[in-house]
This record gives C-alpha cells, sequence and structure tokens, in this order.
C-alpha cells in the first residue's frame, strides 16, 4: 500500500436554520466538541504527515483537538466542502435529497448534481494521494456526502441515500491505497 487517507465526518453540529448561521459557519454543539475530543483520543496513535479539512467550521472543529495533539496545522482545502445541493434547510429537506440521490446527474438551478460532487469527490481525493510521500498518512474533514460519494467513485457497492442517513457523527472511513485498488474500513462498509 503506497498511502492511508482517513476520512472523517464532522461530529454533531448545529442543525441548519433558515435564519442560522451559514453552512460555511454553522458551528459544534456542546456534544459535538465532546465527541471531537473523544475522537482525539482514538486517534491519537495514527501520527498523521498531514492534516486538511473542509473549510466549513463544524469540520475543522472535529479535527481541531486531534491536530493540536499532532502538533499540525489543519490545512483546508475548498474541493473537501459538503454537496452544494441548493436545498435550503426546510421540514422536509430529506425528501429532497432522497429524490436526488435516486437521480444524482439531476441538480438544482445553480447547484450542484450528486453526480458532479462524486467527481468532485474523487479528482480531490486523487490528487491528495498522489501528494505526500509514500506510506504518509492523512486526515481529512469532511462530510457524509462527500464521503458518501467518494467510496461510490471509488467503486464500493452498497452506498446510497441509506448509507449516508446511517453513517454515524463522527464517524472515520480508512481508506488504502494501492498501486491499482483502494481498500476501505469504516461504518457500514
Amino acid at each position: 500500500m503506497r498511502s492511508s487517507i482517513f476520512l472523517v465526518r464532522h461530529a454533531q453540529s448545529v442543525p441548519p436554520t433558515p435564519n442560522g448561521p451559514t453552512e460555511y459557519q454553522r458551528p459544534l454543539t456542546e456534544e459535538g466538541r465532546t465527541q471531537a475530543n473523544q475522537l482525539a483520543d482514538s486517534l491519537a496513535d495514527l501520527n498523521p504527515g498531514v492534516v486538511m479539512s473542509s473549510p466549513y467550521l463544524r469540520a475543522i472543529q472535529t479535527l481541531e483537538p486531534s491536530a493540536r495533539q499532532w502538533n499540525l496545522p489543519i490545512h483546508t482545502d475548498q474541493q473537501l466542502r459538503e454537496w452544494d445541493s441548493g436545498i435550503e434547510p426546510t421540514p422536509h429537506y430529506e425528501r429532497l435529497y432522497e429524490q436526488s440521490w435516486a437521480r444524482p446527474r439531476w441538480a438544482r438551478p445553480g447547484a450542484e448534481s450528486l453526480h458532479e460532487l462524486t467527481e468532485r469527490a474523487v479528482q480531490t481525493l486523487t490528487d491528495i494521494i498522489e501528494e505526500p510521500p509514500p506510506g504518509c498518512r492523512v486526515i481529512i474533514g469532511s462530510h457524509g456526502t462527500f464521503i458518501s460519494r467518494a467510496l461510490i467513485g471509488l467503486g464500493f457497492p452498497g452506498i446510497d441515500w441509506a448509507f449516508q442517513q446511517a453513517m454515524p457523527m463522527p464517524a472515520v472511513y480508512r481508506l488504502q491505497f494501492g498501486d491499482s485498488s483502494v481498500h476501505a474500513v469504516g461504518p457500514g462498509l
């Protein structure tokens, strides 16, 4: 195996609301901060070479305790962001998400389709895995839809709307990249 990427779905965050913080500014809840500290304890022995994150506050806050213990900076990358669904926070947003999963090439006006997210996620991870020296571990803070669509794009079966809904917060997926294959371990796989 050349390198490992650990994809970390953010911890429990403040839910989206019509007049609440933007997607970029939604922080972790108190429970989410506790989860982030517990995650740091469980990841302590990884000793990564690089820590990266979506620029969304909840993803950064999830990795902050871990990055502190490793004495590493968190590098943000816009390409690691969550799906730009174009779906506003409404009581029926889950139905709209489910419809999008049923038609992944369809996008709302000015938004990103799930198919486009899949391509972005795979290209971003491919670019990242080419950067560090062989054997380097990379920790990436991101989002449930990003991780699910990356797994689909990397060829893992059984990844669907139900898989994403069942994904815990936080969740850690280890992807090991070989010369011609990718192996993954994580919740639901």
